[in-house]
């Protein structure tokens, strides 16, 4: 019987990883897990209840009410809170800082930890974010961390927004991006770096489908040595 692998992908806003981690998922038969959306949907409702991030036990309520129910909309993961599916209301550039002021809250952190490795017990499943290889799938068989230049990322997450009807400025974008990616790489806890075993794919001036293919050939090649 083939082994189901756990593989993580990590990386910045705007690198490409979630695009890229649902084709991977859907092209092997594997479950996506998209837990930038978890800490986005903890944000949305957060802000929405007038929760501060420096309410700890506040926070941890909302996670426990907290499902993912694995299914997906057109190859999007679901997030249920309460009931609610509040996937498509949480990709706005104002709940991507929030979700990563969130993700900084140990107690934030600590409630997603176990429903996260739930997801990767029996392997199987493509795990997209920014601590999946370092923190929540250490053991993970395969580590990738995707990587592109500030303005490359602005343009992509521009021409995203801008698809699903959000009227946005490429400046102001790019500020965002960085302004996240210096709050993601030096908050304390849970830092977003490579673990020393990924392997890194810078995808500046690399389609999709280019990505996806250098990823498929590394989990074939990993696939075909643990059969033997």
């Amino acid at each position: 019987m083939e082994k189901r692998l756990i593989i993580t992908v990590d990386g910045p806003a705007g690198s490409g990883k979630s695009t890229v981690s649902r084709i991977l998922a859907e092209r092997i038969s594997y479950i996506y897990l998209d837990t930038g959306l978890l800490y986005r949907a903890v944000a949305y409702k957060a802000m929405q209840r007038g929760i501060s991030i420096e309410d700890d036990e506040a926070l941890r309520k909302l996670c426990d009410g907290i499902d993912i129910p694995f299914e997906t909309d057109n190859g999007n993961m679901k997030v249920l809170i309460d009931g609610e599916d509040v996937s498509g209301r949480v990709r706005t550039e104002e709940i991507g800082m929030l979700a990563s002021s969130v993700s900084a809250v140990s107690a934030v952190r600590d409630a997603l930890l176990l429903p996260q490795r739930s997801a990767g017990r029996y392997g199987g499943i493509v795990a997209e974010g920014r601590d999946m290889g370092t923190v929540v799938f250490p053991g993970a068989d395969i580590k990738f961390f995707l990587d592109a230049d500030a303005d490359e990322r602005a343009k992509r997450r521009y021409a995203q927004l801008m698809e699903n009807g959000i009227n946005v400025d490429l400046g102001e974008i790019k500020k965002g991006l960085e302004a996240r990616d210096y709050q993601d790489t030096q908050r304390e806890i849970a830092p977003l770096k490579p673990a020393g075993d990924s392997v890194i794919i810078n995808t500046t001036g690399i389609d999709v489908e280019g990505v996806i293919e250098k990823m498929t050939i590394i989990v074939e090649k990993h696939t075909r040595l643990a059969g033997n």
